[in-house]
């Protein structure tokens, strides 16, 4: 096995629950294409729980990435395009801005006026892992190139 296929003991990159949901809720949507899918639909399509559905879906909406319809044939369905949809986007509108304010050495936030040795360097992994999340698209992920 290559050293670049081996995890990094210690390092882990990981969503949150919230985040997680969010990202699968989007997926389900993309591969619905232009049909409108239940808040139920979209649960049991992803294995998320009933009780989340609702409240990732309105993080969705409110980020302008899901539209929602009332009433008794509501429902869910992408905003825009799959392929106008970064996983950025997704992520970003369950769990926030993912700007790094915590140093990974002290675990409070970084000093204005100094930082720890090791802060540039996570600092360019952010935006790296940010560079990939917003280039790729629900529809790279759907068509298999995620």
């Amino acid at each position: 096995m290559d050293s670049q296929a081996r995890e990094a003991p210690g390092l882990k990159l990981q969503l949150t629950r919230r985040g997680d949901y969010a990202v699968r809720a989007m997926l389900a949507l993309a591969e619905a294409g232009d049909r409108q899918l239940s808040a139920a639909a979209v649960g049991q399509r992803m294995g998320i729980p009933a009780s989340f559905v609702p409240q990732v879906m309105a993080d969705l909406s409110r980020a302008g990435i899901a539209h929602s319809a009332l009433g008794r044939r509501g429902g869910y369905r992408l905003a825009r395009s799959a392929r106008a949809i970064s996983l950025l986007e997704v992520v970003e509108a369950a769990v926030g801005p993912s700007g790094r304010k915590i140093c990974v050495l002290r675990g409070s936030p970084c000093a204005e006026d100094a930082t720890c040795g090791v802060h540039d360097a996570f600092t360019e992994a952010q935006h790296a892992m940010r560079a990939v999340l917003d280039r790729t698209t629900l529809r790279d992920v759907v068509r298999g190139r995620g």
